[in-house]
């Protein structure tokens, strides 16, 4: 089988689920959702990408990407951060705007307009919503972030990633600037996992939800670095 669209798509989704399942495998089931389609769907589709050296999958396991695939998984999100970037950047697309127009390019450039992209954006380490965009030579930091939902009361700290790219809830965040490179502060916190009230750069007040607040990653400057 040639490397398709689908298939792309796929090494991509397991790439990232590899990542918030903190290297394990990936059920099957996790990834028919990751992909809208049904299990029986998701079976096949591994079983083809085992026999062509991409994936390994064992019952009970799950699916993981070999170096293979993993090279292919992490080309095509740097094609689609960088894409985003270029979008946001140069022809001023919303960051609520970029992450669709991307996700419909990213299969189709080539290798010569993603250095061209790179080149014009000095060589840029992080996409519009924060999120690391790995290297020619497929390597990508570990960024040491934390969920904004686990950040005490009281404490300062500065937004850097906005894993959920739901439109209606970016458009959301931007309206009370929270977005990376702001700084926020947390004024309250509810029980049971409730909702936290921040304050954002020391003034506008807003209200989340603790699953929004898990996709929102955040760095607490040392008391050092803040004096």
């Amino acid at each position: 089988m040639s490397r398709s669209q689908s298939v792309e798509d796929y090494l991509k989704a397991i790439y990232k689920l590899e990542v918030t399942l903190d290297g394990k495998g990936v059920p099957t089931s996790e990834l028919a959702r990751e992909m809208g389609v049904a299990n029986a769907s998701v079976t096949n589709m591994v079983k083809r990408l085992s026999e062509l050296g991409m994936v390994t999958h064992e019952s009970y396991y799950g699916s993981k990407l070999t170096n293979a695939g993993r090279k292919i998984a992490l080309e095509m999100i740097r094609h689609h951060r960088l894409l985003e970037l270029y979008l946001a950047e140069m022809l001023g697309y919303s960051w609520d705007q970029v992450h669709d127009e991307a996700e419909k390019l990213e299969h189709h450039i080539s290798e010569q307009f993603e250095d061209k992209i790179s080149e014009l954006l000095d060589d840029p380490k992080f996409d519009p919503h924060g999120d690391p965009i790995p290297t020619k030579d497929g390597k990508i930091p570990e960024l040491g972030l934390s969920p904004l939902s686990d950040v005490s009361v009281e404490d300062e700290i500065i937004v850097k990633r906005v894993r959920n790219q739901d439109p209606e809830l970016l458009r959301y965040l931007h309206t009370y600037g929270i977005v990376p490179g702001k700084h926020v502060r947390v004024l309250k916190k509810e029980p049971f996992d409730g909702p936290l009230e921040l304050s954002v750069d020391g003034n506008k007040s807003v209200t989340l939800g603790h699953n929004i607040a898990e996709d929102i990653l955040v760095f607490k400057p040392s008391k050092q670095a803040r004096g």
